[in-house]
């Protein structure tokens, strides 16, 4: 598969019968190591559709954020709400894809059916999955043998096998080659077609501004900015953001 535009559409999400995640609403969000306060009093609202860009420099709690609103860590104080509902409660309604992905030491069709096993998903779904990912012909290849961005795409597979709502992306392009980001991309907007609710950490501002909706800029473990992304680039309101985007804050 050499770009997005090669990806198949993807019409088998079950419809959700649980009242809606969204909107997100974060408020005094604070986490500490220890001594050390990693995020500090973030408050944050997020609405129903489209992709949230998580931008800012290294250490500056992006992952750990996600990690937060996905339920896997819980805060030192603060609140989050899904809707009506605290992470925890809907975890298994929402999906994360790491930077590494870590892959079932079998084939690519046996990861795909463990996730459908696992979530009571019709098995024949998993045909439409790979198919949609670019990885058919691969099928009974043992995940090991594929290359970094095939090896991605599988992940996403695996985390669409889920039909989540919200799909939670922890720079799933980094060190990727462009044909993959781009196949990656493609991905990522077509769950944003169907309704998926993204929240995507990145570096890469050519990528922010090709998909991203909005962006929330950490700072030192604060919210430096949210805004539209039409307005994030062109007049970014925060110091922090400007000193970002012309390189004087090292990634």
């Amino acid at each position: 598969m050499s770009d997005a535009a090669a990806l198949t559409p993807l019409h088998i999400r079950e419809s959700a019968q649980n009242s809606p995640l969204m909107p997100l609403v974060v408020r005094d969000l604070t986490l500490r190591f220890g001594e050390t306060t990693v995020l500090d009093g973030l408050s944050l609202d997020l609405d129903t559709r489209g992709c949230t860009m998580v931008m800012g420099a290294n250490g500056s709690g992006k992952s750990l954020l996600l990690k937060l609103l996905h339920g896997l860590i819980h805060p030192s104080a603060g609140q989050i709400h899904w809707g009506s509902q605290t992470p925890t409660a809907v975890t298994r309604r929402q999906a994360l894809v790491f930077q590494k992905p870590v892959l079932l030491r079998r084939s690519v069709a046996a990861n795909i059916d463990f996730v459908l096993k696992v979530r009571g998903k019709d098995r024949s779904r998993r045909a439409a999955l790979l198919e949609h990912v670019g990885l058919s012909h691969k099928a009974d290849q043992p995940a090991r043998l594929l290359s970094g961005g095939e090896a991605q795409r599988l992940a996403l597979a695996r985390a669409l096998a889920t039909d989540p709502e919200v799909l939670f992306l922890d720079e799933p392009t980094a060190s990727l080659d462009p044909a993959s980001v781009l196949a990656i991309e493609g991905i990522v907007n077509g769950a944003r077609s169907r309704g998926v609710r993204i929240i995507f950490v990145t570096h890469d501002v050519g990528q922010a501004r090709r998909i991203a909706d909005d962006i929330v800029f950490l700072h030192r473990g604060r919210i430096a900015e949210h805004s539209p992304v039409a307005d994030f680039f062109p007049t970014p309101q925060s110091s922090a953001a400007r000193d970002y985007l012309s390189g004087r804050i090292v990634v």
